[in-house]
């Protein structure tokens, strides 16, 4: 699958700015001159198959870091974080006109009403469910969403080099990640339609696939 040549540009506010997660989901890593680089290709790529609707969900939404683009492609924000500090995360984007509905809550049993989204975007969030877990996610995802919308996912692939950028960075990926990207495309095709899924190659390309973008939309008939 071709990757989507006109991705946008994933507008940040600076690193400090941003407030509501724990240390070590620190932003600074979207900043750094190698690894941020990827970073936040891997979240535009994501952006990128969001298209159609007025309604989007973004599960595990963390410090906000798309909403600036969401803001622009879409006429409500809807975020779900199971931990995150939702005040402090409204008074950051509150600064830019910026007015998500956010609350805590869990991917497995959200508080959203049948048939109430278009997009549902969740990234680098469905590794650290384990694959039972990832059924009943999809099932909720499919639930909330209206026929016809999508999910948009990004993953990462588990490859040496992979494991190895966690390492640099302080992470034991055995510690953070209990699913493949493989465990979450077979969980998505259980309930959705398969629209689209390619990987995305790290930096330089011998270190092979490093993430995986996925789009499954619910059927109409379905």
């Amino acid at each position: 699958m071709t990757i989507n040549s006109k991705r946008p540009k994933l507008n940040l506010l600076p690193f400090n700015t941003y407030r509501g997660v724990l240390k070590e989901y620190s932003v600074i890593f979207y900043y750094l001159p190698i690894f941020g680089k990827m970073y936040r290709k891997r979240v535009e790529l994501c952006l990128a198959e969001c298209v159609g609707g007025q309604k989007i969900l973004e599960i595990g939404f963390g410090s906000g870091l798309t909403f600036l683009n969401l803001n622009t492609m879409y006429k409500e924000i809807y975020g779900l974080d199971l931990t995150c500090d939702i005040e402090e995360v409204k008074k950051v984007f509150a600064k830019h006109s910026v007015y998500p509905i956010l609350q805590n809550g869990d991917i497995k049993n959200m508080p959203y009403p049948d048939g109430h989204f278009d997009t549902v975007l969740t990234i680098s969030t469905l590794e650290h469910l384990k694959p039972d877990e990832l059924e009943k996610a999809f099932a909720e995802m499919r639930r909330v969403l209206k026929p016809g919308g999508q999910v948009v996912y990004g993953c990462p692939v588990e490859r040496p080099f992979m494991v190895l950028m966690f390492r640099v960075l302080g992470h034991d990926i055995r510690k953070l990640h209990f699913s493949t990207e493989r465990d979450i495309e077979i969980a998505a095709s259980h309930h959705l339609k398969k629209s689209k899924l390619y990987a995305m190659k790290g930096s330089p390309s011998i270190f092979g696939n490093v993430y995986e973008i996925g789009h499954f939309v619910k059927e109409q008939n379905r």
